[in-house]
């Protein structure tokens, strides 16, 4: 394949292992891969491997246009710009826009499950950039990642050491699946070739309550973990009472109230589809991930 593909975001963590996943896993020539950030000289260990390096500031519709300049097939990461309300579908439709005007052949991006039924606070910016991109007439593939295994990272431990998980989810489920798995799955898309339109939902084998999860997170830490049912409010106040800026603190309400409400429970077979493989389980990702989820100095709520 002598298609040039260009990642955003490429400091990122998602972005790092899609690119990691084009090299070693799809064998893509470094000299094919343009990675491309706001700080391109965060990305000296890539540009050490071959790996063509570009500034990409969301902010900057020119210099967009520039980055995507001779560009092939574009991977647009959703940016992390939520504390402004409507800034980061602004971002993402200055960067769909840039890459009509570079004439890029096919357009990639990282979404959410169901956008269009959601009460995440942030699933309008990804049905705003999904009907953006579907109105530019570029060819795309659009990849809604569901929740990451990764996530429970941030607030498992600190629930660990006290024993109590607030939720206000429910008996709602969801199917999460792995960051490094997601970032699989986008890799395959990117090196696959397609000049197809396509969207995948990216989950887990099987859609899990709290209490499902409470249970494989206290089996893999060896700690025992109690599920203790929330409401909205509650727990907004108890998020901002850890010292979680508010619009975090709304955001992770919202998810719990997405999961409540059926929203997230939704399991496909697209990763299987994209990778010829099985998701990793969310039991194997917290066995994998015992150190980070036993050791109480990893991040806040």
């Amino acid at each position: 394949m002598s298609e040039t593909i260009l990642v955003t975001g490429a400091a990122g963590q998602l972005g790092q292992r899609v690119i990691h996943h084009l090299i070693e896993t799809y064998k893509v020539a470094p000299g094919k891969i343009v990675a491309a950030t706001r700080s391109p000289e965060k990305l000296a260990e890539l540009a050490s491997k071959g790996v063509l390096t570009r500034k990409a500031d969301f902010d900057d519709a020119a210099g967009l246009e520039q980055a995507f300049s001779g560009i092939d097939r574009l991977l647009i990461i959703s940016t992390d710009a939520l504390d402004t309300p409507g800034k980061r579908l602004t971002q993402h439709k200055a960067a769909v826009a840039a890459a009509a005007k570079a004439d890029v052949k096919h357009i990639a991006y990282t979404s959410m499950p169901a956008p269009d039924n959601s009460l995440v606070t942030f699933a309008p910016d990804h049905l705003g950039t999904e009907n953006a991109i579907k109105a530019s007439g570029v060819a795309y593939t659009i990849i809604r990642d569901s929740w990451y295994h990764d996530n429970y990272l941030h607030g498992m431990p600190h629930n660990l050491q006290g024993g109590k998980w607030y939720s206000a989810t429910g008996a709602g489920k969801v199917s999460t699946i792995s960051r490094d798995d997601c970032a699989l799955a986008i890799a395959a898309a990117l090196a696959s070739g397609t000049s197809e339109s396509a969207t995948y939902t990216l989950t887990g084998a099987v859609s899990l309550n709290n209490r499902e999860i409470a249970a494989i997170v206290s089996e893999a830490s060896g700690k025992p973990l109690e599920v203790v049912d929330v409401n909205d409010e509650q727990l907004g106040q108890g998020m901002r009472g850890a010292g979680l800026p508010g619009f975090v603190a709304d955001m992770l309400v919202s998810a719990d109230a997405n999961i409540r409400a059926g929203n997230f429970d939704i399991v496909t077979g697209d990763f299987t589809k994209l990778t010829g493989k099985q998701p990793q389980s969310l039991k194997d990702f917290f066995v994998a991930h015992k150190a980070a989820l036993t050791s109480p100095g990893n991040g806040g709520h």
